[in-house]
């Protein structure tokens, strides 16, 4: 657990998985609450799991990255 923490730490992988939340996250959110948006008519609670949505990505793009980087790594020592 604690190399999975210490990847996901990484500069790049922070970095790659911010570009992705930045992108894939307003797209989630407009998919989701865009009427709402759009009409105005958004709630504290409805603002909340707008703020949360746009942590999937993120978390997302950060979990591949560390099994692709694992994964890699198991490669390149067994063989």
């Amino acid at each position: 657990m604690r190399k999975h923490l210490h990847t996901a730490r990484q500069p790049e992988v922070v970095r790659t998985a911010l570009r992705f939340a930045l992108i894939v996250g307003p797209i989630l959110v407009f998919i989701n609450h865009g009427d709402a948006i759009l009409a105005g008519t958004m709630d504290s609670t409805a603002w909340l799991k707008s703020a949360l949505t746009m942590v999937v990505p993120y978390t997302v793009s950060t979990l591949s990255s560390i099994s692709a980087y694992h994964s890699c790594r198991s490669d390149s020592q067994n063989g």
